[in-house]
């Protein structure tokens, strides 16, 4: 495969925001500490360096980068749809039938915007048939321009991030998992991720001829966790912030003036309490490449 396109959100941007947007190059992912491992500037990935869909392109070797393309933008939501026609995608080639696309995350900014302003569960959990209904629409665009080989992440653990953490921290033991994850908000993600799978199956078999997978970010994640404690890493705070059990402060965020980052973030699997360091991107890479390549028919 020769063509790798994205579409979402901060988890996969490469840098569209900080270009596209006319807030872009005043945001904190313009400039470092952001970037500092791999790139040593800032690219405006929201990280220190590489994402997870830069190590899952990186795993095909017959990749021709050339062509690349990455519609993901920091910040994205799943409603409504407009990013495809704005980007001109204009009609089916035989690229588009060897390339690997990529949909989503989507819909996890829906429900953070949702969450800090104080939506209740109810509220939450009736918005997920909403976002899921936007997310097959972008993966039926994306079929209908010829894809035949399409992968649509699930949502994160959300109650294992900092910055949710710090947000809704309570000293009720029984709020948190055996990873000091909030059992509540990661019940969420598997009940939004639960819903998406089943509209998945449904669009294979509306499809036959398209392969279309799940990658599944909420284990990939915990895979993340576990190794993370056992080869010593630092679970729990964020390398870049400040204040805190979690080093996470919503008023001083990475990237705010006199917020530094951690000395080594090669030992941390949480970059700014939110995204994820490089390493932390890898080992989930890792994982999820495992998880779904090989129903793919792909080359590793």
């Amino acid at each position: 495969m020769g063509l790798y396109n994205m579409l979402g959100d901060s988890i996969s941007d490469t840098g569209n925001l900080i270009r596209e947007s006319p807030i872009g190059s005043s945001t904190p992912f313009a400039r470092l500490p952001y970037g500092q491992t791999f790139f040593k500037n800032a690219t405006g990935r929201c990280s220190n360096g590489l994402l997870m869909i830069d190590y899952i392109a990186y795993k095909d070797r017959d990749a021709d980068f050339k062509h690349g393309v990455n519609f993901a933008v920091a910040g994205s939501t799943a409603l409504p749809y407009h990013f495809l026609a704005a980007k001109h995608i204009l009609s089916p080639c035989e690229k588009l039938q060897t390339a690997l696309f990529m949909v989503g995350e989507i819909g996890g900014n829906d429900y953070n915007y949702a969450i800090f302003q104080g939506k209740t569960m109810d509220e939450l959990q009736s918005m997920v048939p909403e976002v899921v209904h936007a997310i097959t629409n972008a993966v039926k665009r994306v079929l209908s321009f010829g894809a035949t080989r399409v992968v649509v992440p699930g949502n994160f653990p959300i109650g294992c991030l900092p910055i949710y953490k710090t947000a809704f921290h309570t000293n009720t033991l029984a709020a948190y998992d055996e990873n000091q994850c909030l059992k509540q908000l990661n019940d969420f993600a598997m009940y939004h991720n639960e819903q998406l799978q089943q509209a998945i199956q449904k669009l294979q078999q509306e499809h036959p001829n398209a392969v279309i997978i799940y990658a599944d970010n909420y284990n990939a994640y915990q895979h993340l966790l576990h190794f993370g404690k056992s080869h010593g890493f630092d679970t729990e705070r964020a390398c870049c912030g400040s204040g805190g059990k979690y080093s996470f402060n919503m008023t001083r965020m990475c990237g705010a003036p006199g917020v530094g980052a951690c000395a080594d973030p090669g030992r941390f699997l949480s970059w700014d309490g939110v995204h994820l360091t490089q390493q932390g991107y890898k080992i989930m890479a890792g994982w999820l490449v495992h998880d779904f390549f090989t129903n793919l028919h792909c080359h590793l």
